[in-house]
């Protein structure tokens, strides 16, 4: 699993003209499955979003995770986020999982950040056309790979 986790001030995910959620302060999640992902991507994943300290402190140091900070979350699913450029200049999106084994996954994966935040996320709608804003707060914007975590 592959996600850009983005700080901000707002974030929105509208599909067809009609919004379909709405954050202030918090995150948005963009997320990107492949094949051999499992439920122990999705663990150690959520976790590490969970607690990461991206949040200015009193002293205005990034020390706060969202659960501090009392900010909200939104995932979006992103298979572009498995893209290969290395030929061409068209992407390849061969590592990029099948929607019958990204969607339990990506549903899995909503659950589990809205169990570990205490409170409901909002999400996009896998495999949709979808229109996401954003006003990135610092910006601060990480990349988080689970075939990366040593």
């Amino acid at each position: 699993m592959r996600v850009v986790v983005q700080r901000v001030k707002e974030a929105s995910v509208s599909i067809a003209g009609s919004l379909k959620c709405q954050i202030h302060t918090g995150l948005l999640v963009l997320l990107g499955i492949e094949e051999a992902d499992t439920q122990d991507d999705i663990d150690w994943l959520t976790r590490k979003i969970i607690a990461l300290r991206v949040f200015d402190d009193d002293n205005g140091v990034m020390n706060r995770s969202i659960m501090d900070a009392g900010g909200d979350i939104i995932v979006v699913s992103q298979f572009t986020l498995m893209a290969s450029t290395k030929k061409g200049n068209r992407p390849s999106y061969i590592r990029a999982a099948r929607p019958e084994t990204a969607i339990p996954l990506y549903e899995a994966f909503c659950e589990q950040i809205t169990s570990l935040l205490d409170k409901p996320i909002g999400t996009g709608q896998f495999g949709a056309d979808m229109q996401v804003s954003l006003i990135n707060d610092g910006p601060v914007t990480i990349c988080i790979d689970t075939k990366n975590k040593e």
